[in-house]
C-alpha cells in the first residue's frame, strides 16, 4: 500500500518522534508531550528532544533581541 500511495516506508518509532517535535515547534508545553507519548519521567522527553528545544531557544532569544 505505501508504495502504491508513493510514500516510504517509515517505522512507528519515526512516527512518535516527528510528532513529538512537531509538537515542541509548536510550543505545546513538554509536560503535555511526555503524557502523550507515555514517557514516565519529564526528563525522557526533556532529553529526548533537546535538540528541538535549544532551536526554540534560539529562536526565542532572537525575537527577544528584535524587540
Amino acid at each position: 500500500m505505501l508504495a502504491a500511495a508513493n510514500i516510504p516506508h517509515v517505522r512507528f518509532h519515526d512516527l512518535r518522534h516527528t510528532a513529538a517535535t512537531l509538537l515542541l515547534a509548536q510550543g505545546v508545553d513538554p509536560r503535555t508531550i511526555m503524557e502523550t507519548l507515555g514517557h514516565s519521567q519529564i526528563s525522557l522527553t526533556l532529553n529526548t528532544y533537546a535538540h528541538v528545544l535549544r532551536a526554540l531557544q534560539s529562536a526565542a532569544a532572537d525575537r527577544w533581541t528584535r524587540f
